[in-house]
């Protein structure tokens, strides 16, 4: 079983210190990403590696929370975290263009997160794997817009 991956990518007009300062304040997630509404920090912690974060999600059907670890932080260049119960790494790059920064959004899936939905959902795993893979896949673009937007109006 291989892992899963997928990534988007977008120009924003803004240094790559800016960008990373927004994606990497996990308590603004919420505002770009479509199934998250909400995230926070554990008691003192940041964007730092180790640090971890709830994150809420909602779908029509339903809502759930996550357990986060920080897995890189370098301002400017990366920041990434991994869904503890499912080993799921999503990150951003930060690479600088002319006129700004190019963010990449990636999404790894492993065979440890497969092997959790194998578990939880028997049969239908296949097709919940699908689900979250097209909603990575969809969700990657209007997060990176949302991004994109937020951080050029900021400037």
């Amino acid at each position: 079983m291989d892992s899963l991956r997928l990534s988007a990518s977008t120009e924003i007009a803004r240094t790559p210190e800016d960008v990373y300062d927004m994606v990497a304040d996990v308590t603004r997630m919420g505002e770009w990403i479509p199934v998250c509404k909400a995230c926070w920090w554990d008691e003192g912690d940041g964007p730092r590696v180790g640090a971890g974060f709830t994150g809420r999600n909602e779908l029509p059907d339903r809502t759930w929370e996550t357990r986060s670890e920080v897995v890189a932080a370098d301002p400017g260049r990366e920041f990434a975290f991994v869904v503890l119960a499912t080993g799921t790494r999503w990150g951003y790059t930060f690479t600088p263009v002319e006129g700004g920064t190019e963010v990449t959004e990636s999404w790894e899936f492993p065979p440890k997160g497969q092997a959790v939905f194998q578990e939880r959902f028997g049969d239908d795993a296949p097709a919940q794997i699908a689900n979250r893979q097209e909603a990575a896949r969809e969700g990657m673009p209007r997060t990176l817009a949302a991004i994109k937007a937020a951080a050029e109006a900021a400037n």
